[in-house]
């Protein structure tokens, strides 16, 4: 899945965990934000010492706001029939920075290569739809300084833009300061010079990657 943008990428916001049976063998998905590979190894190790008597902790992961970073293991399955599938499952979806590791008690019936797949599949699905995902937005930190005449003009287009400003500083002017999406920068600084007259001021004070929480999503 894809917003459109090239400045933004999927992101795990909170972790969580499914369960998947097949033919008496219980498959335990959990996954939980790492934003490093240590964080992810930190976390599969976790996994593994609260599982310790699972047949199975397969796992995959992918970091990176394009995925530069992935890893996946099969953990004693056949090969190919557990962290690929899983990986591949994260990265559909258009998932970063996170990790899952799916727990397989044995159930006594061999399932075979192809059931395999579709049951660790199976399994992550479950454990993402009990997750919680938002979009992580290449924005721009904004001082907008006008005079108080134009202020109540400035709230409502950003009331519009959904943009709530992360504070507001009233001397003899009012001073906002506001995280903006790079996407709506440029329109809406000239939607606000418009509606002021050319009497608001601008300062770009940083440039940085952040949760854009007007987006969250399930899937």
């Amino acid at each position: 899945m894809n917003n459109g943008s090239g400045d933004s990428y999927r992101v795990l916001v909170e972790g969580g965990q499914g369960e998947y049976e097949e033919k008496k063998s219980r498959f335990i998905a959990t996954i939980r934000k790492c934003e490093s590979e240590a964080e992810a190894v930190s976390f599969i190790e976790e996994m593994k010492k609260t599982y310790w008597d699972a047949r199975h902790n397969c796992y995959a992961f992918c970091v990176g706001a394009r995925g530069e970073l992935t890893r996946c293991s099969d953990d004693g399955e056949p090969s190919g029939t557990a962290g690929r599938p899983m990986l591949e499952v994260l990265l559909g979806e258009g998932i970063r920075n996170a990790a899952v590791v799916v727990t397989r008690y044995f159930g006594g019936v061999l399932l075979g290569t192809g059931g395999l797949v579709r049951a660790y599949t199976r399994a992550v699905k479950e454990g993402l739809s009990r997750c919680t995902f938002g979009w992580m937005c290449y924005g721009t930190e904004l001082e907008v300084t006008i005079d108080y005449n134009g202020v109540g003009k400035i709230l409502y287009l950003l009331k519009n833009e959904g943009i709530e400003p992360v504070s507001s500083e009233y001397t003899d002017k009012a001073a906002l300061r506001l995280v903006v999406p790079g996407t709506k920068l440029e329109k809406l600084q000239k939607d606000m010079t418009e509606a002021t007259g050319g009497k608001v001021k601008f300062e770009k004070i940083k440039e940085f990657y952040f949760v854009d929480k007007e987006r969250p999503e399930r899937i």
